[in-house]
């Protein structure tokens, strides 16, 4: 018996334009049926090729989901739509072996590396459609079948800038040199690439501070200013902003604030009619809520979840990302003049419920930054018999 194990040694989370590196190591182990009696059949065992490459999924709610990592196929190395989705982006298979001769109780390692296209679409589970990444492995006993095994791996998006000529023009006009002391003697020359100058471009875009301020207002009147101090973040930060409710002429009971992407396909998906407000308001990702009655001044800290997807643009599907504002105002006295001194507060209490939204930008984070919050990678195991 083959067992067959395989597992990134370089993370489970990679940009778009990054390299991947999948170590696969075939060991060849008695069966537990047959320890004490071994022919000479089972001393040898005999594999006649394997293979490896990328696939990556496009699949919709009616599409079948994933039934099973590991797959067995009688004829070809093939993957088709019934198993995980449509294949919209592949890598050529690369071959690991050809005609191996494993002896008992051996083990043979082999490497697989691969370069992800800077185009490359994210990994992205929406309402309407769905994109996933596997490292398809396969292999073929001598006189069997063809056995599969996949590894499910997490691409970011290095969007807004997807080509050469935008990173030139981008970096051009930006000021990409590190923060840091240099030295004058060495002779070192960094070696720019597309991932490198976009991950440049990247910091300066998020590291920015720009305050904006907005005044709250209803038919009523004010109710009162907040001020976001950026609005570009990556994954994991804190969007945080301030509401100053004394400018406001409208008393503001309570406040809620989520983060909530806006989904809008471009194909005939069967969501493509769907209302977005109602798919905004089910896949609320982050919430801020506060009773500000009596409250001059109130700060806003939203953490960024990692697990979400950056904002992107593709063939079938575009992100973005906002925050929704939810204020509940009243016209009534609900505090007590200072002179009073027998004062109620009111048993009911007419409002009204206002609502506001605000684009913001949310872009990759660093892949190490997000493998570091997350579970260790595991190997994957497939026994062949």
């Amino acid at each position: 018996m083959i067992e067959l194990s395989a597992k990134l040694t370089t993370g489970s989370v990679y940009l778009a334009g990054e390299a991947l590196e999948c170590g696969i190591t075939f060991c060849h182990t008695p069966q537990p049926e047959h320890r004490n009696s071994q022919s000479h059949s089972d001393i040898l065992e005999n594999l006649a090729w394997a293979s490896a490459q990328i696939h990556c999924f496009f699949s919709t709610p009616k599409t079948t989901g994933d039934k099973a990592t590991i797959i067995e196929k009688t004829t070809a190395l093939e993957v088709t739509s019934c198993d995980i989705g449509d294949v919209v982006f592949h890598t050529k298979p690369k071959i690991l072996f050809c005609d191996l001769t494993i002896p008992l109780g051996e083990t043979k390692t082999f490497w697989y590396r691969e370069s992800l296209p800077m185009e490359a679409p994210p990994s992205y589970r929406g309402t309407a459609v769905k994109y996933s990444y596997k490292i398809t492995i396969a292999t073929q006993k001598v006189g069997s079948h063809i056995k599969m095994v996949r590894i499910p791996f997490r691409v970011l998006p290095i969007s807004p800038i997807m080509n050469m000529q935008d990173l030139a023009a981008l970096c051009g006009n930006e000021t990409t040199e590190e923060l840091q002391p240099t030295n004058p003697f060495s002779e070192e020359r960094k070696v720019e690439t597309p991932l490198t100058m976009a991950l440049q471009v990247l910091q300066n875009l998020t590291a920015r501070r720009s305050p904006n301020s907005y005044m709250i207002t209803n038919s009523r009147g004010k109710v009162g200013r907040f001020c976001l101090f950026k609005s570009a973040y990556k994954l994991g930060e804190d969007i945080v902003g301030t509401f100053d409710f004394s400018v406001g002429t409208v008393t503001c009971m309570q406040v809620s604030v989520s983060l909530q992407p806006e989904e809008v396909t471009k194909t005939n998906t069967p969501m493509k009619s769907a209302n977005k407000e109602n798919s905004s308001r089910s896949m609320t990702v982050a919430r801020y809520h506060e009773v500000t009655l009596g409250l001059t001044h109130s700060q806003l800290i939203l953490p960024i979840p990692l697990h979400i997807t950056p904002a992107f643009e593709g063939d079938e599907v575009s992100l973005s990302w906002r925050l929704h504002f939810e204020f509940v105002t009243s016209n009534e006295r609900l505090q007590p003049a200072p002179e009073d001194k027998d004062w109620n507060a009111p048993l009911n209490v007419s409002i009204e419920t206002m609502v506001w939204n605000l684009p913001v930008k949310i872009y990759s984070t660093l892949p190490k930054q997000i493998s570091q919050q997350s579970v260790g990678n595991d190997a994957y195991t497939l026994y062949i018999k």
